[in-house]
């Protein structure tokens, strides 16, 4: 079973200094429709305007990816960390037991546009972390490439959740697959470009929730980007 989350129809937040789409209910905007997806909670496309970002706040027991996809986004929290995310980069950090932590764009002129995206833990009350990788474009290149799983496979990071995240950069015409064991579920999310998943077409900002599929097929209908997440 494929449902598909078409992007224009995202819960859209527009503060000036922050643009956001919402694939589930967020903040100021609540649609009981969309809460989330298995334990997938979040996914925001966010851009900030030059010198915006999120002041100091607190989170806990959540497990957050940040995934760039144009600029540059600074990081700073609690622990100390002090770093800034671009394009092929990939961010997480666990919430755990509390972590304050800002966002802000790190170019003057520039705007920044990135994925928020956060997961339910496995386990509550963990020490908060934080981790950073960059996986560059030719692991993506026409294949799924792991960036987040739960035992840092093949040079992922881990996450404190039953979740594996993939992400490929497809040419026009090339198409992958991806098998879920008997019994997990995926979501695909479209980042850039037009893809099919399984016959259904979807644009960039659509997402596919996929339940009792044995095989994912993805075939990028012009250049793409795609995110991929394998969920208990």
């Amino acid at each position: 079973m494929i449902t598909i989350r078409h992007g224009h129809e995202r819960g859209d937040v527009d503060f000036g200094w922050l643009r956001s789409k919402h694939s589930f209910s967020f903040g100021h905007y609540y649609d009981p429709r969309h809460m989330g997806f298995r334990s997938l909670r979040v996914i925001n496309e966010d851009r900030l305007a030059p010198g915006g970002g999120f002041d100091e706040h607190g989170h806990s027991d959540m497990e957050i990816i940040s995934y760039v996809l144009d600029g540059a986004l600074e990081h700073k929290d609690s622990l100390g960390t002090g770093a800034v995310i671009r394009p092929g980069e990939v961010q997480i950090m666990s919430a755990g037991t509390g972590i304050r932590h800002s966002e802000f764009n790190h170019s003057a002129d520039e705007p920044v546009h990135f994925l928020q995206m956060w997961v339910l833990p496995r386990q509550a009350g963990i020490a908060p972390r934080y981790d950073q990788r960059e996986f560059p474009a030719s692991e993506r290149r026409n294949t799924l490439r792991l960036v987040v799983s739960p035992d840092s496979a093949n040079g992922a990071l881990g996450i404190n959740a039953d979740v594996f995240l993939y992400t490929g950069l497809l040419d026009a015409g090339a198409s992958v697959t991806h098998r879920p064991a008997p019994g997990r579920h995926a979501w695909v999310q479209a980042v850039r470009g037009a893809v099919t998943v399984n016959g259904h077409a979807l644009e960039a900002g659509d997402g596919a929730a996929i339940s009792d599929e044995a095989q994912i097929d993805i075939t990028a209908v012009d250049d793409a980007e795609v995110l991929v997440y394998d969920l208990a």
